[in-house]
């Protein structure tokens, strides 16, 4: 049996890629003008909904904001700075249920659209099972802007799917937890589906189909759950768009002062 898990408002309160936007644009991986139209673009992909359409925009914009980007800078950049930039903190609620998953001989599988290189170690470090991630392609040493796997929405579902085969899980046995509409696919195709702090469709769907509703809001610090000799790397869709949105509301706050 195992129990899926989403990561970013599920088991910890922000996003799990936020964290390193201040390094990335101190090291000048993102400029002003592409932090902005990153800003603007994760602006119109919250307000307006997470239809198809839209998802699909923001992948190719930030995908192509990641191309070139070296693979041994940015995993310097997370190594030197990850305690001291690892806000996103984990919900101590999400700790225990992940324990008690565990104590009851169920694999946690954490499931997140954020890059591979922030997901895998932060699973680790809650003593999860095994993680699925958003994985970019990687040629000679750096991103190329493809994406081998964008680990979000109905992908999501498939990756458990996947599992499933491969480690034997009953799907009908397992759980699935998320916050988010976009992860409806996931939670269909369990038995045992949880909304955490969901979004509002979310929220209207799990009370229509009487899905249990967690509220989480006890964050406790993720620092010093890591372990400090990880080496580790942040990249992918999450980090590019959060940053863009730090820059967005440090510029609206100078403007303003």
């Amino acid at each position: 049996m195992a129990a899926f898990f989403d990561l970013d408002k599920t088991i910890i309160a922000s996003s799990s890629a936020l964290a390193f936007s201040k390094p990335l644009l101190r090291q000048g991986l993102i400029n002003r003008r592409a932090a902005l139209k990153s800003a603007y673009a994760q602006l119109v992909f919250s307000l307006a909904g997470a239809d198809a359409d839209k998802t699909e925009r923001m992948r190719e914009q930030i995908s192509a904001l990641c191309a070139g980007w070296d693979v041994a800078q940015v995993r310097a950049i997370v190594t030197e700075t990850l305690h001291e930039v690892v806000e996103p903190l984990v919900y101590a609620e999400a700790a225990e249920l992940i324990g008690r998953h565990k104590e009851e001989g169920h694999d946690v599988v954490v499931l997140s659209a954020t890059g591979e290189e922030v997901v895998a170690p932060i699973a680790e470090m809650l003593g999860a099972t095994r993680s699925v991630a958003t994985r970019m392609e990687i040629v000679e040493g750096r991103y190329s802007g493809q994406v081998d796997f964008y680990c979000y929405g109905e992908q999501k579902a498939v990756a458990a799917r996947g599992l499933a085969e491969t480690y034997g899980y009953d799907l009908a046995a397992c759980h699935a937890y998320s916050d988010s509409s976009t992860d409806v696919p996931l939670l269909e195709v369990v038995g045992h589906p949880h909304a955490v702090n969901p979004d509002r469709a979310l929220r209207r769907l799990a009370e229509t189909r009487n899905w249990p509703v967690l509220e989480f809001s006890k964050p406790v610090s993720l620092r010093d759950r890591i372990p400090s000799q990880a080496a580790m790397m942040a990249v992918g869709f999450g980090a590019v768009a959060a940053a863009g949105m730090t820059w967005y509301g440090i510029s609206r706050r100078r403007r303003k002062d």
